[in-house]
């Protein structure tokens, strides 16, 4: 695999879960070495000297100590010490597939070229995250404000081979020495140097690495979504109408075009989606003793491209915000050079993760939605008013002795009722920290955790619907059997069988819970649609 170069322009949201999840290794562009290089030179030949003026990270204290001057021969302590101060997270541990994320984003950050640390820091974090060596990193203790502080504290502390620092090295908790020594890396203990502290640790890069990964997994749950309201369509011989191209193209949203686009896709060929097949009475229909044209379904149905289709466009809105992120220099000060060829510093304000916060709680937002809608679906495939025939509660012959699947479509409603709960925007908080000196704050850490709150849970509500749908059409094989499933409707009805031990007695419903749910946490039922009918939208 030929390692990822990084370069402070293009780096993808699709590039950092391959380093991320796939062990992906990286590379520094030769320009941007060329160009930190450079950058640090300048600063050591005209700022790091015992006449230089205040320079804020260079030869003053940071944060509420800025006024504080710190002597040349004092400034490796001095970088040791904000770093062992700032390492106070707590909490459970970030995921190594996070750290790895968090590693490459801050190393790309670098790349810019803006941020004066040395070529040999950089150097070590691309060793560190190349060969493994991965900081434990605790979750919580960033309000998103100077970008991620204690999160990335923590991992400079292994970076420098502090002995009380710990890291996870070929799945081993270690001290960082030893997770240093085992790796190869040399020397196992190492020294910043004025700046190279701050360029560390004051930026957005947990916040984006834990974005990244939230992005990426919505993209691919909205696709699932799509495919299990098409299975739950073919259910209950719902309208096609709806999803007609004509329709979308006259509303001009373009989330709405593809996801009614992925329904027609799924179902193309279906026999069951059809008035011949709605004609055909069920005995369990005590509503409707006599066919009459249905004309239009239930809105969870009829409006599924509206409702899909903005969530998808929300999700556009915030990969295009993220990916900018990525190719950000997030730190402070910032070093630029003049006209005149000199460097001059800025200090500034890119570390405040607002837009990483609004960003993850438009995305959690949408993702409830989403789960909001299912959840619906799968209610009316239960209900005997919204159904059109299928048995109460999807409960096998003979009904009564037989409950069915009240409970489970219960359980996914207490989950969709738990991400509503999640819907309230974290950035919408705030609580002034260090002494009002940070008087507002993003608190995008949490906006990231709890975006993945609802990812985490989607599955759950995805899954009952698919096992529901694929219930509905086994119980009405014999009577509908004649009227065939569209192509991927019947790939998706296909891979759900094989793992589902339907039968019309009741039965220990954790059997075909499990496999429900780890269909779609795992992607095989995306994957399974996308065999038939292709990549979907």
């Amino acid at each position: 695999m030929q390692p990822i170069i990084l370069d402070g322009a293009t780096l993808t949201i699709d590039d950092v879960v391959r380093i991320a999840r796939d062990g992906a290794t990286v590379a520094i562009a030769p320009a941007s070495r060329a160009e930190i290089v450079k950058v640090r030179t300048y600063i050591e030949e005209n700022w790091l000297t015992e006449n230089a003026p205040p320079t804020y990270g260079f030869n003053t204290g940071v944060g509420k100590l800025k006024g504080y001057a710190i002597d040349q021969a004092d400034n490796e302590q001095f970088q040791r010490n904000i770093v062992l101060s700032h390492c106070s997270g707590f909490g459970e541990p970030a995921s190594e597939e996070i750290v790895r994320a968090m590693m490459a984003v801050r190393i790309n950050a670098f790349c810019l070229g803006v941020s004066g640390l040395r070529m040999e820091v950089v150097d070590r974090l691309v060793e560190m995250l190349n060969r493994g060596v991965h900081p434990v990193v605790p979750i919580q203790g960033s309000v998103g404000a100077s970008g991620d502080l204690a999160p990335l504290a923590h991992m400079v502390s292994v970076m420098i081979g502090y002995e009380g620092a710990q890291a996870v090295y070929k799945g081993e908790t270690m001290s960082a020495p030893e997770a240093l020594s085992r790796a190869g890396i040399s020397p196992v203990r190492f020294d910043l140097k004025a700046k190279d502290c701050l360029a560390l640790i004051n930026g957005n890069s947990l916040c984006a690495a834990m974005a990244v990964l939230n992005c990426h997994d919505a993209e691919r749950l909205m696709k699932m979504a799509d495919t299990t309201c098409a299975l739950s369509l073919e259910a209950i011989r719902g309208e096609q109408a709806a999803y007609d191209p004509r329709i979308h193209a006259v509303r001009k949203q373009p989330g709405q075009i593809q996801a009614a686009a992925n329904v027609r896709r799924i179902i193309a060929g279906s026999r069951r989606t059809t008035e011949a097949a709605r004609a055909v009475h069920l005995e369990d229909d005590i509503l409707h003793p006599t066919h009459t044209a249905r004309v239009q379904d239930q809105y969870s149905f009829r409006c599924m491209p509206q409702v899909h289709g903005t969530c998808r466009d929300q999700l556009d809105h915030v990969k295009a915000l993220v990916t900018r992120e990525l190719n950000a220099a997030t730190d402070n000060p910032l070093v630029f050079w003049n006209e005149l060829g000199a460097l001059e510093f800025l200090s500034g304000g890119n570390f405040h993760c607002e837009a990483l916060a609004f960003a993850m709680d438009i995305l959690a937002i949408a993702l409830i939605e989403i789960g909001n809608i299912s959840e619906r679906r799968l209610f009316a495939l239960n209900d005997t008013t919204l159904n059109y025939g299928l048995p109460p509660n999807l409960a096998g012959k003979p009904i009564g002795l037989n409950y069915g699947y009240g409970i489970i479509a219960t359980s996914a409603a207490a989950v969709a009722s738990e991400n509503k709960t999640l819907a309230f925007p974290s950035v919408a908080d705030t609580i002034p920290t260090k002494s009002s000196q940070e008087d507002h704050v993003s608190m995008a850490p949490w906006s990231c955790r709890k975006a993945r709150q609802v990812i985490d849970n989607m599955p759950k509500i995805l899954g009952v619907e698919a096992l529901m749908a694929a219930r509905a059409i086994y119980l009405t094989e014999p009577v509908l059997g004649e009227f065939r499933l569209g192509a991927g409707s019947q790939a998706v009805y296909d891979a759900l069988r094989a793992a589902l031990p339907f039968q019309q007695a009741d039965d220990y419903m954790q059997l075909q819970i499990k496999p429900a749910l780890a269909m779609i946490s795992s992607g095989a039922l995306l994957d399974a649609v996308e065999a038939s009918v292709g990549a979907l939208a």
